[in-house]
């Protein structure tokens, strides 16, 4: 197997991956580990993919591997960290992110705690986005705010934390989150769509028509915005 035919079945898995065809993603990257047992972006991927469907011990020992073939793999030390932490190996855990926090720090090419606070984040939000797939919301809202304290300037996800709420129930502290977030940052019209379509579902109609019409006056384009507006003016109920 070449460097093409291995880059493009991996490049498959990560789009198979992407879209939660799970068998078809783990396929991909078996098949380049068949032929080419070190490739170490085909077991970081198959890592990522055992994690992604809550296969810890298999992820574990896939990014153990990558460490082996590699051991400067900041994001593999990362994601290791993480698992070790998840299941209570929290000495080795620190080992490994210490390990890793003083390479990238002392390297040439200095990365900040931010950085690897982000790559944090990244695998708490994949952990908060499986959860709620399965309804499961309280680990998925513990994920979420794990995931924006590392990453506090990611807008997206303290958007999905309010949505948790909103779906586990807790509607008035889903609006809180809104209007803070909102408060905050004016212009972010995702949040204000979010906020109109809470409010418009408890009946506060003006409310919702007002955060739907700012939106367009922010964002003329918003299609869901204006969807919204038309639906407020015959719907009962809107889902958020």
């Amino acid at each position: 197997m070449n460097f093409q035919q291995e880059k493009a079945l991996i490049d498959k898995g990560v789009t198979f991956q992407k879209n939660l065809d799970f068998k078809k993603a783990e396929f991909c990257y078996g098949s380049v580990l068949k032929h080419k047992p070190d490739s170490i972006d085909a077991l970081f991927n198959m890592a990522n993919l055992y994690h992604q469907q809550g296969q810890l011990s298999r992820a574990i020992k896939a990014f153990e591997k990558v460490l082996e073939l590699n051991p400067m793999h900041t994001d593999a030390s990362i994601s290791l960290s993480v698992l070790y932490n998840d299941v209570g190996k929290y000495d080795e855990a620190r080992k490994v992110f210490e390990k890793a926090d003083k390479r990238v720090k002392g390297g040439d090419n200095l990365i900040e705690d931010s950085h690897i606070n982000k790559k944090f984040a990244s695998k708490h939000l994949e952990l908060a986005e499986l959860y709620l797939t399965y309804n499961r919301f309280d680990e998925s809202v513990f994920e979420f705010k794990k995931a924006s304290a590392l990453h506090p300037e990611s807008l997206e996800i303290r958007l999905k934390l309010a949505r948790v709420y909103a779906k586990k129930g807790f509607v008035s502290k889903a609006i809180e989150e809104l209007i803070k977030l909102k408060n905050e940052n004016p212009n972010y019209v995702d949040a204000r769509v979010a906020l109109g379509i809470l409010y418009f579902g408890n009946g506060a109609v003006i409310e919702a028509q007002a955060e739907w019409q700012k939106c367009l006056s922010i964002k003329s384009d918003c299609k869901e915005a204006k969807m919204y507006l038309e639906l407020s003016k015959s719907a009962n109920e809107v889902v958020i």
